[in-house]
């Protein structure tokens, strides 16, 4: 598993689009070994990508809800990513 995919299910708040899109994005990236798709790939990148956001987002609807919440902080909840990416 990547290590840089964090547990989404049991946030509170809830994990937001951007994060489970960002999730999405970063698994696709994993398994397929590109970064940043040329432009011969970037259909079939981005469709990859809104798939399996999709079905992240029925998965975490769909689970039981935790007892405890996740361990780590998503990345897009920390400050200092937040900085780094110009999300304020």
């Amino acid at each position: 598993m990547c290590r840089n995919i964090t547990e989404l299910r049991g946030l509170e708040p809830a994990a937001t689009a951007e994060e489970i899109e960002a999730a999405a994005r970063q698994y696709i990236r994993k398994v397929s070994g590109i970064t940043r798709p040329s432009g011969a790939n970037v259909e079939a990148f981005e469709s990859a990508v809104a798939d399996v956001t999709a079905t992240t987002q029925r998965l975490l609807a769909d689970l039981q809800p935790r007892r405890q919440p996740p361990k780590t902080v998503p990345p897009l909840r920390r400050p200092e990513v937040r900085a780094r990416l110009g999300l304020g």
